[in-house]
């Protein structure tokens, strides 16, 4: 009965090899039988061979690196504004003076809800600006009254 068993399945991996030569990489290997011992050398495997070395195969693509930097660009109510760069920990570059139409223009670059709120801050420091040099033309036209009332 052996026999048979054992021929049965030679013919049946030989009808479903392809044709070309090469064994397919499902091919079946010799495993243990449930009572632990060897089986015979046609048997069909229930599990397939694992890999034993190298990559596993599946995807090729390749993970990108990460480069992760932060930059913090920060300004005053007066519209000074400085920009800071970090790498992880690593601080690159800390208080730069940057003015305000490059953070405007950057900001502009790079997205509408970034460069919004942006123009609405440089808004208001342009305003106070403004209004800080009209105060002082008033004050520089007040003293040149007083001095040409001296002479």
């Amino acid at each position: 009965m052996t026999a048979e068993t054992e021929s049965t399945s030679t013919t049946a991996s030989t009808d479903t090899a392809p044709t070309g030569g090469a064994a397919p990489d499902t091919a079946p290997s010799a495993a243990a039988t449930p009572e632990g011992g060897a089986a015979p050398a046609g048997a069909t495997a229930a599990e397939p061979e694992k890999r034993k070395r190298g990559r596993p195969k599946g995807s090729t693509a390749r993970t990108t690196r990460v480069v992760e930097l932060t930059l913090t660009v920060s300004g005053t109510a007066d519209g000074e504004w400085q920009a800071e760069l970090k790498r992880g920990t690593t601080w690159l570059a800390r208080a730069l003076p940057v003015s305000a139409g490059a953070v405007q223009k950057a900001a502009a670059e790079l997205h509408a809800e970034i460069s919004g709120p942006i123009e609405e801050v440089i808004g208001e420091a342009r305003a106070t600006r403004e209004a800080k040099v009209a105060e002082l033309e008033a004050q520089l036209e007040q003293a040149k009254k007083a001095l040409a009332e001296l002479d």
